[in-house]
């Protein structure tokens, strides 16, 4: 099951923008209903960081809450693809003051 950009979550989020909430929480519930159903006995989380809270969401986002310094690995494309249309408004020149911690695990470069 697609969990990003689903399209009946997209739809139901489309629904409550147009004021119809009924509708929009209708489209939501089928949503998380299918989730339940493709996800009861599979994995369903995306991060590939070795963690003792992998696919427990709930503790997963309490902690990150609690900490305030990060968000979730899932949740960081997501992030990143807003960030990026924010950024275009400056040419993308955010892009040379940043510098990523170690930790965070880059793209390996090929060695051609």
């Amino acid at each position: 099951m697609q969990i990003e950009n689903h399209p009946k979550e997209l739809a139901a989020m489309e629904e409550f923008h147009k004021g119809n909430r009924r509708e929009g929480l209708k489209l939501q519930e089928e949503f998380v209903a299918e989730f339940r159903e493709a996800y009861k006995d599979k994995d369903h989380c995306p991060c590939q960081k070795a963690c003792g809270y992998h696919g427990n969401c709930r503790e997963c986002v309490t902690i990150h809450r609690a900490h305030q310094e990060h968000v979730p690995n899932c949740m960081r494309p997501m992030l990143n693809r807003k960030l990026k249309l924010l950024s275009e408004l400056t040419e993308h020149t955010l892009a040379a003051e940043i510098e990523a911690p170690k930790e965070i695990l880059r793209k390996q470069e090929s060695s051609t």
